[in-house]
């Protein structure tokens, strides 16, 4: 299950509860895939609208309604493979002044599989505003032979079903939860999933293992305190409806994750579903491992307090939320003993790797040391380690992109201005900036970064846009590239456009 926020940006991947205010219609959208054996495939979506970015007109009652006009297309190599356009009304309200609600629709749409370009686009019809469209890449595929599990559908709640309808999946009529953001209020996370194919794979009646669980997002490190399994007995389709009481669950990104297992416990399919958590209230704990393992461990040796608060700071590209949080309040503060950084530095290689912690952390610094060269940078003011700089972190948290498109200047020539020190500079045209690609992340593929030097500083590049769940998105990264010379009038034949688009959507 993945979402879209859509307004005056539209963003894919990860997302918060936070809606971007604009004239625009603002809208969130999630989508899963599904199988059904006796009709093939299907792709579903989940389309909450904010009403309050809605146009409201008085309608045949007399009262005040919102209506959007939604497209969906699907298509490949051109060919428009299924499609629907249609127009989806809000509630009716009396007065426009108290519109606090959002509106969900569902769509099913059969797809056989394969990938396809998915467009959306929606329109307020009350609104002279152009539509917005958008499309992304998908895939479906549910291989006839193999065990393989759904999409992962979050719940916000459900009733059993009295007659069949567009809400209904295996006897209950499930309401869908249009967000991967789980507020503080929130004390539980429901989700739904289908198994398909146990019975062709491991025979009638055969038993299996159905694990779920929350895992780390930054490090796929399982929770011991959220891990659940069923024992199962296969069929056509098993169903996996559950939930997890997240009460004590800390701030962080985290994954549920499910996964099928046979009798010697192999793993034959597994999905995992990307959700953020805001608990501010639980405190993580990482100090209470056993001394005893520090005594006889590597870590023991590092007795200097300020070089193993920099060896600590080193790690925060690769560390998870719930870490951050700990060094932020518990280890950078003045009174914070020697004691509880060795202890906390251990946790965190044995969570990497329980056999070889001090082999992980040797190899990880190597790392930092090479990214420390070659993006760190002096200054008594502003300078910064490698490790500090989004590159740095990039670099170390997914390593080295595949192709990097490096462009200094991508500046229009119709006008130069020559600055005092000495340089000639565009009047208009783009910042120095960098696109990172990734042929494949952490099993997603073609995954982009970009990096912008906004200031025209000591190659400090910001990271402005990826299309990677986790990181920061933004539909108008290129608008950020723009730099124009005070009182200089882009005329329209000269309108920054530039090549980073290109650059952008096909790598090289």
């Amino acid at each position: 299950m993945k979402n879209i926020i859509i307004s005056l940006i539209v963003l894919f991947g990860l997302m918060t509860s936070q809606l971007y205010a604009s004239q625009y219609v603002q809208a969130q959208l999630f989508y899963s895939k599904f199988y059904s054996p006796t009709d093939g495939p299907y792709f579903e979506t989940y389309l909450s609208v904010v009403g309050s970015s809605l146009n409201f007109v008085k309608n045949d009652k007399q009262k005040f309604q919102g209506a959007i006009e939604v497209t969906m297309i699907f298509s490949q190599d051109g060919a428009v493979v299924n499609h629907d356009k249609y127009e989806l009304l809000s509630p009716e309200v009396e007065d426009t002044t108290k519109i606090d609600f959002n509106f969900i629709d569902q769509q099913r749409f059969s797809l056989a599989n394969g990938i396809y370009d998915y467009e959306i686009q929606i329109k307020d019809v009350n609104s002279d505003q152009p539509p917005f469209k958008t499309t992304q890449t998908i895939e479906i595929d549910f291989p006839e032979n193999e065990i393989s599990i759904s999409g992962i559908e979050l719940i916000e709640s459900y009733t059993k079903t009295v007659e069949d309808n567009i809400l209904t999946k295996s006897g209950l009529d499930l309401v869908p939860y249009v967000y991967n953001y789980y507020p503080e209020r929130i004390k539980n996370i429901r989700f739904y999933a289908e198994i398909y194919n146990t019975q062709n794979v491991l025979g009638e009646d055969e038993q299996f293992l159905l694990n779920f669980f929350i895992e780390n997002y930054e490090n796929q490190q399982r929770l011991t305190k959220f891990v659940s399994f069923k024992r199962e007995t296969a069929k056509d389709v098993n169903v996996l409806f559950a939930h997890f009481d997240i009460a004590q669950l800390p701030s962080g990104n985290y994954n549920i994750v499910v996964e099928v297992r046979n009798r010697e416990n192999e793993i034959l399919s597994s999905n995992k579903l990307f959700f953020q958590r805001s608990n501010p209230s639980v405190e993580p704990d990482f100090s209470d491992i056993d001394e005893t393992l520090v005594e006889n461990s590597f870590v023991a040796q590092i007795t200097n307090r300020d070089t193993l608060l920099e060896y600590i700071h080193c790690l925060a590209p690769i560390s998870t939320d719930m870490e951050l949080k700990f060094v932020k309040y518990q280890i950078d503060k003045p009174q914070a003993d020697l004691d509880i950084m060795q202890r906390y530095f251990m946790s965190f290689w044995l969570n990497r790797d329980n056999l070889g912690p001090e082999l992980a952390w040797k190899d990880y610094y190597a790392v930092v040391e090479v990214v420390n060269e070659q993006f760190g940078y002096p200054g008594s003011k502003g300078g910064k380690k490698g490790y500090e700089t989004d590159m740095g972190r990039i670099y170390l948290k997914y390593g080295p992109p595949n192709t990097i498109t490096d462009r200094p200047f991508d500046a229009s020539t119709s006008g130069m201005t020559i600055n005092d020190g000495g340089t000639a500079a565009p009047d208009f045209g783009s910042v120095p900036y960098q696109i990172w690609h990734y042929y494949t992340l952490q099993n997603q593929r073609n995954k982009k970064f970009v990096f912008a030097d906004q200031n025209l500083a000591a190659y400090d590049y910001v990271l402005i846009h990826s299309n990677l769940p986790g990181e920061i998105s933004n539909a108008n990264w290129q608008d950020e590239l723009r730099r124009v010379k005070e009182g200089t009038t882009l005329p329209d034949e000269d309108r920054y456009q530039g090549q980073s688009g290109d650059f952008y959507n096909n790598p090289r």
